[in-house]
């Protein structure tokens, strides 16, 4: 037999109150999370809320709160494990302080993250999270103050705005992995991103809009400049966007009359880009060609032979990019930092020491 009751009607603060004898003002306070109760009637109107099934209405507490409870956080690669992790890092803490998240996902692509940004404003979250395609365009970014919100940056540093960055050491950990390579006998060293090229070659570190990527080659060129090597430049490859744009620039960088002898990838993706690049090739790691990673991703520690890669501490960066998002939407009054989460090298099987 059908019911003809219709649909439920929704349980209403008024409602809870009733079950809980208490007043609908005391009710409201316990379910929206403000003023002060005695432990007993906090327990009292919880336990009616739950046997009621009641729900908050969100928008109804975002006008008498002008909060929305929700976080906004722009990635460029959620299929890349840094964000992944990154993402469960900035979750936890949001959620500990009693904020949901909303998740876009820009593909390092400049426009998409502009509207995923314009998105995440119309939605009044109360503050954003973003990992910024390029560092030299930054009027949106600029546009989230004026509505505002509060903005930390996520891997990627802009001195132009004055909000908070949470980074990785890119630098240092270039410097770490090249210097570790240098020193096991290698002179031709190549670096390898997915960063869109500008142009053909690379001459001008500043023509780099990825702080990330400009720090990490600025480290790996310090290294190659320090030992002496000539033409620092030379095996930096950008554009192993995919595995077909990969195996392209692997080729092309093998086909030098001096081919490099040691890779470093510059982050996961490209790293098993690269790996797979070099079997197809027939090349064997380290014996033919040795290997470097940044993140300690799982496929890194399974492979044949294992690969030595920078350990970036990922999950530890998102949630302190969470709690640093939270104590500005809190107005804790501190100062605006980049913070800089070290990194370490794990050393496995994948770089030879060859003579000298």
């Amino acid at each position: 037999m059908e019911d003809s009751a219709g649909p439920k009607r929704s349980v209403t603060v008024a409602d809870v109150a009733k079950a809980a004898r208490v007043s609908k003002a005391t009710a409201a306070r316990v379910l929206g999370g403000y003023g002060v109760v005695s432990d007993k009637i906090k327990d009292q109107v919880m336990a009616a809320a739950a046997a009621l099934e009641y729900r908050p209405n969100e928008l109804a507490r975002s006008m008498s709160t002008g909060r929305s409870g929700i976080i906004g956080i722009v990635v460029g690669d959620i299929e890349n494990a840094f964000f992944s992790l990154a993402v469960r890092g900035i979750s936890d803490a949001a959620r500990l302080a009693g904020f949901d998240v909303i998740i876009s996902n820009s593909g390092e692509k400049l426009e998409a993250e502009k509207s995923a940004v314009d998105l995440l404003i119309g939605k009044r979250v109360d503050g954003l999270i973003v990992t910024p395609a390029r560092c030299d365009s930054i009027e949106h970014l600029r546009h989230v103050g004026r509505a505002g919100m509060p903005l930390v940056l996520f891997d990627r540093s802009i001195p132009e705005l004055a909000v908070d960055a949470v980074t990785g050491d890119d630098r240092e950990a270039a410097i770490a992995a090249a210097r570790f390579m240098v020193e096991a006998g290698h002179r031709r060293l190549a670096y390898v991103s997915a960063m869109d090229p500008e142009g053909d070659g690379l001459t001008d570190l500043t023509r780099i809009s990825n702080s990330a990527v400009r720090e990490r080659v600025e480290g790996f060129v310090s290294v190659l400049t320090e030992a002496g090597l000539p033409s620092p430049l030379h095996y930096v490859r950008l554009g192993a966007t995919d595995q077909a744009q990969t195996d392209a620039v692997m080729k092309r960088l093998l086909s030098d009359p001096s081919p490099p002898t040691a890779i470093l990838a510059s982050d996961s993706l490209v790293g098993l880009r690269v790996f797979k690049s070099l079997q197809s090739l027939g090349l064997s790691i380290p014996d033919d060609i040795s290997m470097i990673s940044f993140l300690d991703a799982d496929w890194t520690s399974v492979t044949v032979p294992p690969i030595t890669v920078v350990d970036q501490r990922v999950y530890e960066m998102g949630k302190l990019a969470g709690e640093r998002l939270v104590a500005r939407i809190e107005q804790i009054p501190l100062a605006v930092e980049r913070l800089r989460v070290s990194t370490s090298l794990v050393i496995r099987s994948s770089v030879a020491r060859i003579g000298r």
